[in-house]
């Protein structure tokens, strides 16, 4: 069991769209493998980002695999209406070879019970006891994991070895103080672009799972870096990842909102990621004010970073 998938930095994957709005995994598994070759430590597929709930369940098993294949480190999200395909999902990624799981809560139905969320996660875990796994804690999902429950889980299954906190700040703390202080062993990846500095410095956080860094990955993985420096009390370091978390707030903060898909799809397009254009649903699209702004604020960070990045050479 490879424990060290979920350290760095890795993109939360977004499904491109063909003309007909079907899968294109032709694009996926070019984007995946030019993010690893920058750097990234791996990707997730599918998380929220990947959109997930607008996929079949053979649709997302095809992207697993095909990522998988082309030798690509793979956290699967089994993110599901029902644990029986969440169990799906899990057993799919151990059969080819993914290299980790994103434990995602029943969501809709029963899904603020303890009871029903305990035995979700055991299913889930159950079925893939060989594969590193995560449980993805977001009030967007409804259901807040505890450190009874946690640990209670990681008794009976020892591949759950970290948390994956979307929360925010508060919620990363509390993670920071009750669950990852209590077991050297246990892992905390930073779910939201906005918290990388709080997570990795404040924290104890040893990756991230990152939107904008589809979208800018060497900046992001800078930021990573400069965090990691700043925690072992590098004051430099320190100094300069506040700045860039700073410059970046206003795009990572897109990473908090519904529109999150529709605003990394659109800078990847700016990037000349043509793939990222289309969404499935095709009312699903930004406005001509969110476009602007995103155009603006992308150009502002871009001039910003240019500058800045010739101050530190």
């Amino acid at each position: 069991m490879n424990k060290k998938i979920f350290t760095g930095c890795i993109p939360a994957l977004m499904t491109p769209c063909k003309e007909d709005r079907s899968p294109d995994f032709d694009a996926l598994v070019k984007k995946a493998r030019e993010l690893v070759e920058l750097g990234m430590s791996g990707v997730v597929y599918c998380g929220s980002m990947g959109d997930w709930p607008l996929l079949s369940e053979a649709q997302r098993q095809q992207g697993v695999a095909r990522l998988v294949e082309a030798g690509i480190p793979t956290i699967v999200g089994t993110g599901a209406v029902n644990s029986r395909e969440a169990v799906s999902h899990a057993a799919h990624a151990a059969s080819v070879g993914a290299a980790g799981l994103m434990v995602i809560p029943r969501v809709l139905s029963r899904g603020t019970s303890v009871a029903a969320q305990r035995a979700h996660f055991s299913a889930i875990l159950e079925a893939a006891p060989d594969l590193p796994a995560v449980i993805y804690n977001s009030p967007h999902y409804g259901f807040a994991t505890r450190a009874d429950l946690f640990f209670e889980l990681r008794e009976h299954y020892p591949n759950l070895i970290g948390f994956k906190e979307f929360g925010g700040a508060d919620d990363l703390l509390y993670a920071a103080q009750n669950i990852t202080s209590q077991d050297d062993d246990v892992t905390l990846m930073v779910g939201v672009d906005t918290n990388v500095f709080h997570g990795f410095v404040n924290c104890g956080a040893t990756g991230a799972i990152t939107g904008i860094g589809n979208a800018l990955p060497r900046e992001v993985l800078q930021l990573g870096e400069l965090c990691l420096k700043a925690a072992s009390g590098d004051v430099t370091a320190r100094r300069q990842a506040k700045e860039l978390d700073e410059a970046l707030k206003m795009l990572s903060i897109f990473d908090e909102g519904a529109d999150l898909v529709l605003y990394y799809k659109y800078l990847m397009e700016l990037n000349g990621d043509t793939e990222y254009r289309l969404h499935f649903n095709a009312t699903d699209s930004l406005t001509e004010a969110q476009r602007h702004y995103a155009r603006q604020q992308y150009q502002l960070f871009r001039d910003w970073y240019a500058g800045w990045s010739k101050e530190l050479a």
